[in-house]
């Protein structure tokens, strides 16, 4: 398994050198400069701007400068945040986000799965009915529309939780909910289906003709197997949540790295822009490896390639 991890991630960087050179390229072929602002700067100041953030030149020579730095982990200085590296700002805002996306990720497999295995075993009945339209809701309302509902009902009208802020627990309650809503809804459909196949297998019937427990029958046999697919989607869902939380760190003020992004990109910095990008990235690699890996653990008869 070591070889094949190893080449996995020898793998990953042809995919990550695509993606740095098309979020450099993107960023550079917009309108405008970092350095853009409603008062005209003097020709001088932009030149020496642009040469002390190795701007000046053509674009070949800036992304070669830009790739060297990378390569040897350097992300350059933010255009935007002067006098702070890329790599400080991202080391300062990712643990935020990693907590927001850890605390949405356990809410989602926790509700995904108690809800979706509670609708498979009272398939066809009104509380089946009932949690799979608010799965279906879930998934269908964007997340940038969920999130001023709950805040509205939740924080404003009810005064349950903070509506804005971060630092204490009982804000990261709500953004963490309103981010695993969607991950949560797609994780209890697939529950629901995957244990419903699965309590039909022989396997199944054995066990039950033994004269086991439902419970034990469920929880010991049953679920183990149905498992399986939610394993395979908890990769690309915890990938979706650390991206997602971008949206839901502009809407509830939290200093996360999303925030970072989205003011990075309306102010054209590149080497930020390119930092996120590359981090988030990595991240989805990463992840959908760990999950490729705890499939293989759970499945043995699954082999990584």
């Amino acid at each position: 398994m070591t070889a094949i991890i190893i080449r996995r991630l020898l793998q990953a960087i042809p995919v990550l050198f695509i993606v740095v050179t098309l979020t450099f390229l993107l960023v550079r072929a917009a309108p405008g400069n970092p350095f853009t602002t409603e008062k005209k700067i003097p020709a001088e100041i932009m030149e020496q701007l642009q040469k002390e953030y190795d701007l000046k030149g053509s674009i070949t020579h800036q992304y070669a400068q830009y790739l060297w730095k990378v390569a040897h982990g350097n992300l350059s200085i933010s255009t935007q945040y002067r006098n702070r590296t890329v790599n400080e700002i991202i080391a300062q805002s990712l643990p935020v986000s990693m907590v927001l996306g850890s605390v949405a990720y356990f809410l989602a497999l926790l509700f995904g799965i108690t809800f979706g295995g509670w609708a498979a075993i009272r398939h066809g009945r009104p509380g089946d009915r009932f949690i799979m339209l608010f799965a279906l809701l879930g998934i269908s309302i964007p997340i940038f529309v969920l999130a001023p509902l709950a805040v509205i009902f939740l924080a404003l009208k009810l005064n349950l939780l903070p509506a804005y802020g971060w630092g204490s627990p009982d804000q990261i309650i709500l953004p963490a909910l309103c981010l695993s809503v969607p991950f949560a809804a797609t994780i209890a459909r697939l529950t629901r289906g995957s244990l419903l196949e699965v309590l039909k297998l022989d396997f199944v019937r054995t066990a039950r003709a033994k004269g086991l427990s439902e419970d034990a029958v469920l929880f010991r046999h049953a679920l183990k197997v149905a498992i399986l697919p939610i394993i395979g989607y908890s990769g690309p869902a915890a990938a979706g949540i650390l991206t997602g939380s971008i949206v839901i760190e502009t809407l509830f003020g939290i200093p996360g790295i999303g925030q970072f992004f989205v003011n990075s990109a309306s102010n054209r910095d590149p080497f930020m822009t390119s930092g996120v990008v590359l981090v988030f990235s990595s991240f989805l690699i990463l992840f959908n490896l760990l999950a490729d890996i705890l499939y293989f653990i759970v499945d043995r008869r699954v082999k990584l390639e």
